[in-house]
């Protein structure tokens, strides 16, 4: 028999340091601060947390994992935990990710000017209420040589790590800020919808897609909207392609995500992107391909949603005019 005291002391060790301390070759890192294992290559330890999944079996505790992984009782679990800590008392693991070696900053960056702001506003559709909400959340701003605008990404301690620029005008200048860690690629998540995330391949199609759910009559505020900051060109093989960095960081951190919605471009390599995203998903995953009903991207069919209305409402007032 365990004692209640034993068995709280048991649970007090995570799984990191757990095999940091007593199984260190059993530990292998996957990318900045995310860890798998020799014996299960699709169990994932990150962010205090530990997730496999090929079972959709997860927890915090080394304890979760003796008897969910490995097959141990209770009682076997917490004798083989103790054990360990009674003769080397654990050296508990700080989950300190590592960025870029390149320092990211914002200090060539301001609150966005009214240029920015027409620019989101007139040429690309984007609801304005949302665009102020994201500058007042540090989300948008502009950068001071060039007056382009500029999507914030922030990681879990709401420190900046992420930005990408766009030009204010017809060209198609755009890129990452020096240092920019894609895992934290810009993105919107939401008060609810825990268990369901959608994907974009940009911020503005992002902002896009919450821009139309606004004009649903739906609270955009509610859902979790994730840009991956451009695609990149799956393997021939499928299954040694990777996911978009920014989409395993979330997952890692959200173990309970349940369906993942696609809403990349209407082109060749959205497609493929899509493809490829559905088959390395995990099976646990429900995963939902929905690109832009029309148009190249989720923008382009804002915009044709815009012009429609506007159309159709000039119409309207044109009957309304008196016969002369």
């Amino acid at each position: 028999m365990i004692s209640k005291e034993q068995l709280q002391e048991a649970k007090r060790i995570d799984l990191l340091t757990y095999l940091q301390n007593y199984e260190p070759d059993n530990l292998v890192p996957v990318s900045a601060g995310v860890y798998s294992t020799k014996e299960h290559d699709s169990l994932k330890v990150s962010n205090g947390l530990w997730y496999q999944w090929s079972t959709g079996i997860g927890g915090k505790s080394a304890l979760d994992y003796l008897i969910k992984v490995r097959g141990l009782s209770l009682t076997e679990a917490v004798q083989t935990i103790l054990g360990y800590t009674a003769d080397h008392p654990p050296i508990f693991a700080i989950n300190e990710v590592e960025y870029s070696t390149k320092t990211f900053n914002l200090s060539d960056c301001t609150p966005p000017h009214q240029k920015v702001i027409d620019y989101l506003l007139n040429e690309r559709g984007i609801d304005e209420t949302i665009v102020h909400y994201c500058v007042k959340q540090s989300l948008i701003l502009e950068s001071t040589i060039h007056h382009n605008v500029v999507f914030v990404g922030y990681d879990e301690t709401n420190i900046p790590r992420f930005g990408s620029f766009r030009a204010c005008n017809s060209t198609r200048i755009m890129g990452e800020l020096s240092g920019s860690n894609k895992a934290y690629a810009f993105r919107l998540i939401g008060n609810s919808e825990g268990t369901k995330i959608h994907l974009f391949e940009s911020a503005i199609d992002l902002l896009s897609y919450a821009t139309l759910l606004k004009r649903k009559g739906l609270n955009w505020k509610q859902y979790n909207l994730i840009s991956l900051s451009g695609i990149h060109q799956p393997n021939k093989q499928t299954k040694e392609s990777k996911l978009p960095i920014s989409l395993e960081r979330y997952l890692d951190n959200n173990p309970q995500t349940e369906t993942v919605y696609l809403h990349l471009d209407n082109d060749k390599a959205g497609r493929l992107a899509s493809k490829m995203m559905q088959t390395l998903l995990p099976k646990s995953i429900k995963v939902i391909d929905n690109p832009p009903p029309a148009g190249k991207d989720v923008n382009d069919f804002l915009l044709s949603q815009i012009k429609d209305n506007s159309r159709f409402q000039n119409t309207k007032k044109n009957r309304n005019l008196p016969e002369r």
